[in-house]
């Protein structure tokens, strides 16, 4: 485990409600490959956050990645809600992308 994961967790011990560093972790684990993790650690975190766009954005392109076509599809499609919901079109604009890719 690199340094990086090591602070991260330390991070997130001292405040488990900091969505910013599970989302960190997540795409800690996902730069190395470590799919399990990046989406245990996505999905955890909108649970607990089910407002965090960017969470959306990462973990349907991560499972469109995996080939999990169906379920990628209606995590983009609800995070694409979500950021219309909070006037984010950037975010949208991306997953509504991603979302044409998947076809």
């Amino acid at each position: 485990m690199n340094e990086r994961v090591t602070k991260l967790k330390a991070f997130l011990e001292k405040d488990p409600s900091d969505s910013f560093t599970r989302y960190a972790l997540a795409l800690e684990y996902a730069s190395h490959g470590e799919h399990r993790f990046a989406l245990a650690y996505l999905r955890e975190l909108l649970e607990r956050d089910p407002k965090y766009v960017a969470a959306y954005q990462q973990l349907g392109i991560i499972l469109a990645g995996l080939g999990h076509r169906e379920e990628a599809t209606e995590v983009l499609r609800k995070g694409i809600s979500v950021a219309k919901e909070q006037g984010d079109l950037h975010a949208r604009s991306e997953m509504q992308q991603s979302l044409d890719e998947l076809g």
